[in-house]
């Protein structure tokens, strides 16, 4: 089972690591080799499979990774080409041939996917026979629904079911992963091999999690999350069963005998808070390095979100590598300044002081000059996070740190967050994580090592704009705020619904509209890391010239009602 990272667009790095990974399995007495969904080009890989280039360099690079797969049936992902039809593919490598190509039949189009954009469906299955079992070969969709092909290749006789996987992370998908696969292999009897990508994609993580199931359901093994991993397990066979139903190829291979050790644990599934914090690590440092940066900056104001974005930067690149910008106003508390200098500390990261008092009475100076003077008010507020914006866009123009955005998912939602301002940057690491959510990922982090100043997680929040501000002047509490955004956003659950969990109509009201308004400033955020079901951006696709509004008149009828 290859775990691998593979990169987007990469085509000639992938097939060294492919090449090199079947040397490793060769080496430790492995019959087979499975790779994840489109390890050759990576995955998603979007637009590119419309250059005809891109294809013609993968097909190239199939028949190097067949060169090299010698005595070692290689299950490898990759995009095939039958005319001018693309299909999501899994070659099959023995001898130095690929013996054998299967299609993906169902071809996911919700969330994140597009995939009907790019392939089309196949048909048919590719048993392979060797003198011990019938291996049977799927991609990823391919396993979620009954009925199938794992099901239809379980009933012409499959005893093995190999599904490539590039299955993208969000909080509890490994679980279901886990019950799901069980249910499919009970009901096809036959062992199920999942093999996952794991790495950053933009944003997206994969988690990895690969795992064997046998045709009791039971848990085989399962490779650690987060992590690439190379191990050889030993797959239990289903039941050997007559032929029920004709395959569209059956090529024979004698597989070499089997020798060395096995892998037969099964990795414990990590606690959500360590479960997001992973993929939230894995993700900032494949976004960073895989765009070919390798330091990153942000504003640390000695608020909670730019303290748990500061530590995930640090443990995703090393603290050497992340420099942070104290920029205080007239409006900024002592302890903030002073939180954000301990905090630094604690990391051994880079500090800076740059105030912001000067440049923001020149703004004032400016707008007074041309319109008189105003009451202070949201506008000036705005002026302090465009100017932060601006200084760590100048630093990252002249050192090349990348910027990163501190916002969480809450603040995003509600709009209350600023264009050019806080909003600036070039991965907003935070954006799918709920505020509360944020407290859990600063007290889990702290447990392993209390490096975020008590008093960061234990102190009103506040964007410290104006004086005395606190968050809960403009928005809910977050812990009421946040379910409500979690029903409306990631449920899609109407006010209705909504006021009838128990919240306060007009809170929801307020809530939603709020919501509503500000998709124009979610259009121009910073890609984040996903880590829920439902992400702003790919997965959340609402029009910004848009006016419908919730009404809890506009519900439709409740279960037996009327219209």
């Amino acid at each position: 089972m290859a775990q691998m990272n593979p990169v987007v667009g990469d085509i000639d790095g992938n097939v060294e690591r492919l090449v090199a990974l079947i040397g490793r399995a060769q080496t430790a007495g492995a019959q087979v080799i499975a790779f994840p969904e489109l390890a050759i080009t990576g995955y998603p890989p979007e637009d590119l499979v419309l250059k005809r280039s891109f294809v013609n360099a993968n097909l190239a690079a199939l028949e190097k990774v067949a060169a090299a797969s010698s005595d070692v049936l290689a299950v490898v992902g990759f995009v095939d080409r039958r005319e001018d039809r693309l299909f999501n593919a899994a070659g099959m490598c023995f001898g130095g041939e690929v013996i054998a190509v299967y299609h993906k039949h169902l071809l996911p189009n919700y969330g994140v996917f597009d995939e009907k954009r790019y392939f089309e469906a196949g048909r048919g299955h590719t048993l392979i026979e060797t003198p011990t079992a019938i291996l049977g070969v799927c991609v990823c969709e391919d396993a979620w629904f009954d009925p199938g092909p794992v099901i239809s290749q379980g009933d012409a006789g499959a005893q093995i079911v190999i599904n490539i996987n590039a299955s993208p992370f969000h909080k509890d998908k490994l679980e279901e992963r886990t019950a799901m696969l069980g249910e499919r292999a009970r009901r096809a009897r036959t062992s199920i091999v999942y093999v996952n990508a794991v790495g950053g994609q933009d944003e997206l993580v994969f988690d990895g999690g690969s795992l064997v199931v046998d045709p009791d359901g039971a848990e085989v093994a399962r490779l650690p999350q987060f992590e690439e991993a190379l191990e050889v397990v030993d797959v239990p066979l289903g039941e050997a069963r007559d032929f029920q139903h004709a395959s569209s190829e059956r090529p024979q291979v004698t597989l070499r005998d089997p020798s060395g050790a096995v892998y037969s644990q099964v990795t414990a599934v990590l606690p959500d808070a360590e479960e997001i914090y992973r993929a939230l690590v894995l993700g900032v440092r494949d976004y960073v390095i895989k765009n070919g940066f390798s330091k990153v900056t942000l504003g640390l104001s000695g608020g909670i979100d730019s303290a748990v974005t500061a530590v995930i930067a640090a443990d995703a690149l090393g603290p050497e590598n992340v420099l942070v910008v104290s920029m205080p106003s007239g409006f900024s508390s002592e302890h903030s300044k002073s939180d954000a200098e301990e905090l630094s500390r604690n990391l051994g990261i880079e500090y800076l002081t740059i105030p912001i008092t000067g440049s923001y009475d020149s703004y004032l100076g400016m707008l007074d000059g041309a319109f008189g003077p105003a009451k202070p008010g949201v506008a000036e507020e705005n002026i302090q996070a465009r100017i932060r914006g601006n200084i760590l866009m100048a630093i990252s123009n002249r050192y090349g740190p990348l910027v990163l955005a501190t916002g969480n998912k809450s603040e995003m939602a509600v709009g209350y967050a600023t264009l050019y301002g806080d909003m600036a940057g070039g991965l907003a690491v935070l954006k799918d994580v709920f505020k509360t959510e944020v407290y859990d990922l600063a007290r889990w982090r702290n447990a392993g090592s209390p490096v975020i100043p008590q008093n960061i997680i234990d102190k009103a929040p506040s964007a410290e704009l104006r004086h005395n501000q606190k968050d809960d002047d403009s928005l809910p509490r977050y812990d009421v705020l946040d379910p409500i955004l979690e029903a409306y956003i990631e449920d899609d659950r109407g006010l209705s619904e909504i006021v009838a969990a128990g919240h306060d109509p007009s809170v929801v009201e307020s809530v939603i509209r709020m919501v509503d308004r500000a998709e124009f400033k979610r259009r121009q955020a910073p890609p984040g890391i996903k880590v829920t079901t439902k992400s702003f951006g790919r997965d959340r696709r609402l029009p910004i010239t848009n006016r419908w509004r919730e009404d809890a008149r506009r519900q439709g009828p409740s279960e037996g009602g009327e219209r």
